[in-house]
């Protein structure tokens, strides 16, 4: 099985979850993409704003089953959203994002990724209570290759990142205007995107702790200094599989850097039953600070 193959395969794996209460639709130019609004929703109460992201091949409505995150809506009061990226043109017409050189825009497309999803958050932002603060994009595999395009790209809006089995550029660049905290996530035993870093059709990508300590050094942090926990993220391993290791000391005001080591986890986890919440509670304790916002 090659790379695309693996890719695509990862995201066979489906969880049920319930389907919050409220539904909208936002249309940045590519048709109209569901929007989850809690039913607190009160427009004179700022909400945050998750933006999510599926892999290659997948789609937003199945990328959001799996995570569950829009079923946590009304419990933890937040907009949310899962657009899909843009089809391939031939073969199997496999959507995708135009994240970096190695994933996941095989056909060399022009298409602005960064610009679409960057329209889609100003366009809720307008019409939406969107705390400033907690603006947040979070994917999995070439949804985590884009997620750090959208920090990068995007340091004034975007507060932090979630990466699943994604991974940062790998060419040095100066750091962005703005700090942004960043989570990867990411299995030893993944065979699809390799957790020490690899290749997809003679494109390299960096390993997960390479994609971290870039990070960390752009969000001006000391590296030599980290702490470390277990988490149980991987319904399908035994006890708290995942370690733990966060940057967070001498960082830049609104910056951190964090990686999630799941021991012998695979390109898609079995998801634990508290992991749309582990996500979710990480995102809302990382805001923006007040003296960066636009």
């Amino acid at each position: 099985m090659n790379n695309l193959q693996r890719i695509a395969s990862a995201l066979a794996l489906t969880t049920v979850v319930a389907s919050p209460a409220m539904a909208q639709t936002i249309d940045a130019g590519r048709g109209p993409v569901p929007l989850t609004v809690p039913m607190g929703y009160d427009t004179d109460v700022p909400i945050p704003l998750i933006v999510s992201l599926h892999g290659y091949s997948g789609s937003g409505e199945g990328h959001d089953r799996r995570w569950g995150i829009s079923a946590l809506a009304d419990r933890y009061n937040f907009l949310t959203i899962a657009p899909d990226g843009t089809r391939e043109a031939e073969g199997d017409r496999n959507p995708y994002w135009n994240a970096s050189s190695a994933c996941c825009n095989f056909a060399g497309t022009d298409i602005d990724d960064s610009a679409y999803l960057r329209r889609i958050i100003d366009q809720i932002r307008a019409s939406y209570n969107v705390d400033a603060s907690r603006i947040y994009v979070i994917g999995h595999s070439n949804g985590g290759f884009m997620s750090y395009r959208m920090g990068y790209e995007h340091s004034d809006v975007v507060a932090a990142i979630v990466s699943l089995a994604g991974a940062n550029h790998l060419e040095q660049r100066e750091p962005p205007p703005n700090p942004v905290h960043v989570l990867q996530i990411h299995g030893t035993d993944d065979t699809t995107i390799a957790y020490r870093g690899g290749e997809i059709q003679g494109n390299r990508y960096p390993g997960a702790f390479a994609s971290v300590s870039r990070w960390a050094q752009y969000n001006g942090c000391d590296t030599s200094v980290a702490s470390r926990e277990m988490r149980d993220l991987d319904a399908s391993l035994p006890g708290h599989e995942t370690g733990v290791m966060k940057i967070n000391a001498g960082c830049r005001d609104g910056g951190s850097a964090e990686l999630w080591t799941i021991s012998d986890g695979a390109h898609s986890p079995v998801y634990s039953d508290t992991w749309g919440e582990q996500i979710v509670e990480w995102l809302l304790a990382h805001p923006k600070p007040a003296h960066l916002l636009d």
